[in-house]
């Protein structure tokens, strides 16, 4: 089964954009902010983008193993252009809702709580839910991190042969 995954030329380059975007992801976010944090090795969001440099690099295996006139390509160029497209609007306007509405939940925490529970105890509870998480903010891109997963998808579709 796994020599059948690994046959594929386009599944290598795929996979192999994808998961040296993951790790850079990771290395440069703890050089920027002297944290490690294993969750960006999975997450969406960030530098460069992983989603972009996957479908980059299909897009340049399909031109290499089938041309430029062929309607495979023409799908993963269509496809690629909508899923950075997408990265860099509506996944980025959610991750920018979500930091909004984590500054509005967990921002309550600095209120006097004691008086509000004094006035009305079930109010508290509708203001600050203690189980509430805070919603994941690293979810979009900005056209500079869409740029860097495809120039990095592309570089890698170049250097892997063709099989």
């Amino acid at each position: 089964m796994l020599g059948l995954l690994t046959s594929n030329y386009l599944i290598n380059v795929g996979f192999l954009a994808w998961i040296s975007a993951q790790v850079a992801k990771t290395i440069l976010h703890y050089l920027v902010t002297g944290r490690w944090v294993s969750e960006r090795m999975f997450g969406a969001g960030g530098m460069p983008s992983s989603h972009s440099a996957l479908v980059c690099s299909i897009t340049i295996g399909m031109v290499r193993k089938m041309g430029f006139d062929s309607p495979e390509f023409a799908l993963a160029l269509t496809l690629a252009a909508v899923v950075m497209y997408d990265a860099m609007g509506v996944r980025r306007a959610a991750g920018e809702h979500a930091k909004v509405i984590n500054k509005l939940m967990f921002g309550f925490q600095f209120l006097d709580l004691t008086r509000l529970a004094q006035e009305d105890e079930e109010e508290e509870q509708k203001l600050i839910d203690p189980e509430q998480e805070k919603l994941k903010e690293f979810l979009g891109h900005t056209p500079f991190e869409v740029l860097g997963g495809a120039l990095l998808g592309i570089l890698i579709a170049m250097i892997v042969p063709v099989k």
